[in-house]
C-alpha cells in the first residue's frame, strides 16, 4: 500500500533540496529520519518533517506498521519563484530570485518481519 505526504513551497531551492533527498531514497523510513536528523543541510529538516508526516499519515489512517514502511519515491519539484529588486550602481537594479520547492514522499509497506 502507498501512503504519500506533500510539503509545499519550501524556501529552499529544489537544487539543493534534491541532494539531501537523493541520500534518504530506498531506505527505511525510520531509519532515514534517524539518518536527516544528523545531516547539517537545513534541506534535511524540511525532508525529514515531511517523510514523519507520511510516516503518521500510514500509522493513523490506514493502521500500518511504521517500521514496515520505506522511501519508494522521494522527490523535490520546484515550485514559483519570488522575484526581488535590489538597486545596483548607476540606477539599475539587480534581481533576486527566491526559488522554492515541493517536497514529495511516498511510502510503501515491505514486510521485513516475515508474516
Amino acid at each position: 500500500m502507498e501512503v504519500q505526504a506533500v510539503n509545499k513551497y519550501t524556501g529552499i531551492s529544489a537544487q539543493k533540496a534534491r541532494l539531501v533527498v537523493d541520500v534518504v531514497r530506498g531506505k527505511q523510513a525510520e531509519e532515514a529520519i534517524a539518518i536527516l536528523q544528523y545531516m547539517p543541510q537545513s534541506s534535511a529538516r524540511e525532508v525529514q518533517k515531511t517523510i514523519k508526516s507520511a510516516l503518521a499519515n500510514a500509522t493513523e489512517n490506514f493502521g500500518l506498521e511504521s517500521s514496515d514502511m520505506y522511501v519508494s519515491k522521494i522527490v523535490a519539484d520546484e515550485a514559483p519563484n519570488r522575484r526581488w529588486r535590489r538597486f545596483g550602481a548607476r540606477g539599475r537594479f539587480k534581481p533576486w530570485i527566491r526559488r522554492s520547492s515541493h517536497i514529495t514522499v511516498v511510502l510503501e509497506e515491505r514486510d521485513i518481519h516475515g508474516r
